[in-house]
Parts: structure tokens; sequence; C-alpha cells
């Protein structure tokens, strides 16, 4: 039975029109990806409409095109003009644009769309095999563990910012405190107003992300007549093509960062409300604080481009294995998916594979031809965007702000947003002057309304505070969260403290209390190998005489 619906699906998405379909999905989606405020949701909404007419696997085939081409399409733009996209693609430009303007262009790009498309692949695996079973996970999740979950990533601060420790944080708090200017979700509070009608419906994320990377890379690139006369090409080597062959040596020789990263994406999916640009972000800092030289991450290095472009192409395979099995969106894109099953008179649920196997075979399979589509339909297009870096600084820095303008204007069609681009350009214009790190105000104001609305919805719940430390979910990320804050100083002191040769078991052992009280059969089997891993390293350590070995 499980083979004449595999068959049945191969026979529709396998058709012409539909190869054709999402051939041009895929086309779309690279060219939204790649303008700097055109969101992948955006694209996917767009396409909506035009698959009201078509069967079911069809339409839902060529927006799975435009999903897997967007959220490929972002890494463009960043690394060759240091403008995310997409707010998914925000890490890549950490070290794809220092890459691309030390005259590695092509392998910067070849490094991301590789990493891009097994990312993927990894994605589409896991969506196939492991959807009824992951998308339980996310089901466990509530408020207090949101929050927590946010707590973590927040300590991810501490790693951007580097040597400015002090610098990041207070660029972290204030992007928190951007969040906070406009009406509270859950109160539905004016806040930070002053009588604005404009102010209280708050700072548009795009327009700031736009205007913190795009308006002050640009103010900052043609500050000086001489260099904004030279093109991209005359500070160094660019070459058209991109370097496929080289990409692919390196990414074999970090495999194992593909695929953790690939597995911090599809988890992120899985957990509605995440997202993209947690994953992205994320995956970045554990490429990081995993590196034997995390100095160098920021000024170029492949690392630094296979884990986030690893990471955010694995999201939505997560958040489709979560609306499939569950009829969860995981994120704006998957809603908009939820919105055309709904329309063609398909509920999710977890009988959906069984009650539509056709279908759900159809989806499986049109997340696997996108991704191929993806990187043959990208190889060809990246070399277009290549010659981007011949055209003159001031001529660019024109072009793209424009492109920028309108793209912020047309997200909601208000003036508004515009000045949000240039104040918020000029902010972060000063902010580059005087040593600010960008990374942390946008991690800031990312996860700002995520983990105040879920504080808002636990203390609604109950005002006892117990759940955020006894949850199990809340309280492993809460201990994650301790670690994850105290790995750099435990990375500036290994090799010469003692202590630091307990921060490993001391994080296996206290992880394993949480996945233990998860209960069920594989955590506590999961909780009882960390614990013994953890005894492991303490006794090699004990029978070393506790020697400290540089590393």
């Amino acid at each position: 039975m499980i083979i004449e619906n595999v068959i049945a699906a191969f026979d529709i998405v396998l058709s012409v029109k539909t190869m054709m379909l999402m051939a041009i999905g895929v086309a779309g989606g690279l060219i939204a990806g790649a303008i700097p405020g055109f969101t992948i949701a955006m694209a996917v909404v767009l396409t909506l409409p035009f698959t009201f007419s078509m069967p079911p696997e069809q339409g839902l085939a060529t927006m799975v095109s435009v999903l897997v081409g967007g959220l490929s399409g972002g890494l463009m733009a960043g690394i060759l003009t240091g403008i995310p996209g997409t707010p998914s693609s925000v890490a890549t430009t950490f070290d794809g644009f220092p890459m691309a303007r030390a005259g590695k262009p092509g392998l910067a790009l070849g490094l991301g769309v590789w990493s891009s498309f097994f990312g993927g692949i990894f994605s589409a695996i896991c969506l196939v095999t492991l959807a009824p079973q992951l998308a339980r996970v996310g089901l466990e999740f509530h408020p207090w563990d949101y929050f927590m979950l946010v707590i973590f990533a927040l300590t991810i601060t501490a790693s951007l910012s580097g040597k400015h420790l002090v610098k990041g944080l207070i660029a972290g708090t204030m992007g928190l405190l951007v969040r906070t200017v406009g009406e509270d979700d859950a109160a539905g509070m004016a806040r930070f107003d002053f009588g604005s009608d404009f102010l209280l419906s708050g700072f548009d994320f795009i327009a700031v992300l736009i205007g913190l990377f795009a308006f002050s890379q640009l103010l900052s690139d043609i500050r000086d007549p001489e260099v904004a006369r030279q093109s991209l090409s005359e500070r160094g080597t660019v070459h058209a093509k991109i370097e496929h062959l080289n990409a692919l040596k390196e990414l074999a020789k970090r495999w194992t960062l593909v695929i953790r990263s690939a597995t911090i994406g599809v988890f992120t999916g899985i957990l509605p409300g995440a997202g993209g640009s947690v994953a992205n972000i994320l995956a970045y800092d554990q490429a990081k604080k995993a590196s034997k030289n995390p100095e160098k991450f920021g000024s170029g290095i492949p690392e630094g481009i296979i884990a986030p472009e690893s990471s955010n192409n694995a999201v939505e395979g997560g958040a489709l294995i979560t609306l499939m099995a569950l009829g969860i969106p995981g994120d704006v894109t998957a809603a908009v998916m939820l919105g055309a099953l709904l329309i063609h008179d398909v509920v999710p649920s977890p009988n959906f594979i069984s009650d539509n196997p056709v279908l759900a075979y159809s989806i499986f399979i049109s997340f696997f031809i996108a991704t191929f589509l993806m990187i043959m339909m990208q190889s060809v297009m990246l070399k277009v965007f290549v010659l981007v870096t011949r055209i003159r600084m001031y001529m660019l820095a024109a072009v793209i702000l424009g492109f920028c303008g309108i793209g912020v204007f047309a997200l909601h069609n208000v003036t508004f947003d515009l000045w949000t681009l240039l104040w918020f350009g000029i902010l972060g214009f000063i902010m580059r002057q005087f040593g600010f790190p960008l990374a942390p105000m946008i991690l800031g104001v990312v996860l700002g309304d995520i983990a105040e609305l879920n504080l808002a919805r636990s203390l609604a719940i109950t005002e006892d505070l117990s759940p955020f430390f006894t949850r199990p979910w809340a309280l492993f990320f809460l201990i994650v969260a301790f670690f994850s804050a105290l790995f750099p100083l435990f990375q500036k002191h290994r090799s010469k403290n003692k202590w630091t040769l307990f921060y490993l078991p001391c994080a296996c052992f206290s992880m394993a209390i949480p996945l233990y009280m998860m209960g069920g059969f594989p955590r506590p089997i999961i909780a009882v190998l960390v614990f013994l891993f953890g005894l492991y390293t303490l006794l090699q350590r004990w029978k070393s005489g506790w020697n400290l070995v540089k590393s």
C-alpha cells in the first residue's frame, strides 16, 4: 500500500506541469530571498492565490519550492553586500561578507550553496522518517519552557560579543528595549509610544534589521570618497566562477559541523515560534564554541558560513514535521502552508499521513526535488550576483539603498518604516564607529517578543515561579544557559586553571538530571549515557593527575 501511494505521489510531482511550476517557484524564492526586506513569508503569501485552482499536491509542491528557494536566496545578498536578504541569513553575513571582501566570494558562495543543500537534504530525511515522533516533542513545550529557551539563546550574546563583552551586553539590552516600544501583545497596554500612533505599532523588525546592517554598512563603505569610487573587485581578486569543488572539499573536512548544525535547525523548526532567525544564530554560536580557534570567527572562515546555512535550511523541514503531524505551524511560512491545506479541505493531524498518504508523500518528494532544483538554479543565478562586485561602491550603495527602501515600504505601506530604516541605520553606523557589535542587538530584537510573551503567559497561568525550575525542559534550558554563559570564561582560562577540568563533567552531570526527569523510554537512557560520559571524563582527568593539557 505504501509503495502504491509513493508511486502515485511521484506520478503527480514528476509531471511536466508540476516540475515547471516547481522550477518557477524555486527561482521566485531565490529572488525573493536575495532582496533585503522581501521575506520568505511574503513570497509564500504571494504564491498562495495562484495555487487555489491547482490540485492540492501540485499547489503545495509549488509553495514548498518557493519556501526552499527563499531559504537559500538570503545568502546571496548577505555574502556579496553584507546585508542579510532574510532574517534567517543574519549570521551568514558575519563570516560570508568578510570572506567575499578578502577576495574569495566564489568560495563563500559555494560554501553557502552546498551547506544549504546538505542542510535541506538532512531536513528532508528527518521529515520523512521522524515526523510523528519529533513532532510530539513540540507538544511538551509550555510557556515556562519557551521562556527558558529564550534565556538560553540570550546567553549567546556573550560569544557574539567577542572581546567586547560589556559593549555586547549593552547592545543586546538595547535590542530588548527596542522590542518593548509599542503595544504589549499580552495585555494590550501602550508602552513608550509618547502619544504617537506610529510608535504605538512598534518598530518593524525587518526595518530595524535592514537599518542596522544595510544602511550602517553603506554609510561605512562610502564615507571615504576614495573607497566609494572603487568596486569590491578592486579590493581583492573576484572570480565570477563559484568554487564548487573547493567548497565541497571544505565541507568534507567539516561534515560533523554540517550534521550538528542541521540537527539544531530541525529541532528549532519543530518548536513553534522559534524559526530560522533563532536557528541561524544558535548554530553559529555552537560552531564558535566548539571551534579550536573561536577568535577567528567574524574574519571570514568556512565554519562561520557552513553552520548557519546548514541550520536555516533545515528549519523548514522541522516546521513541516510539526505542521503535518500535529497541525501546529512552526513559523509564519508554515502557517501559510497550513492555510493552503485548509483551503483544499485538508486538516493536518496525527493521522494526516495515513488519511492523506498521496498528499503527504508528494510534500516529502517535492521537498527533496526542490532542494536539488535549488542547487542547480542557484549556481546559475549566483554567477550573475558575483558580477555585482564589479560595480563602483557609490553606485552600488545607491541601488541597494533604493531596494532596501522599496522592500521596507512594501511590507506595510507605511512611511514610518522608512524613518525606522534611517534612524537605526544612523544608530548602527555610530555603534560600528565606537566598537559596539551589532549581532547582540539583533539577537535582542529577535528574541524580545518571544521572551516577553511567554513570560506573560506563564504568570497568567500561575504566579508560582517554581515551574521555571522544576519543569524538565525549563530546567534543561536553564542549565544549558548557565554553562553557555560560563563558556567564554572557560575558554579563556582553559589550559591555565584547574577548575576548567571540571567544566565538562559538571555540565554532563547537570544535564542528565532534567533528561532523566522527562521520563519515557529513550530519554532516561540518554541521561544515563550523558552521566556516564561525564564520569568517564572525570576519571580520565583523575588518572592523568589533573594535568592541564594545552589545546
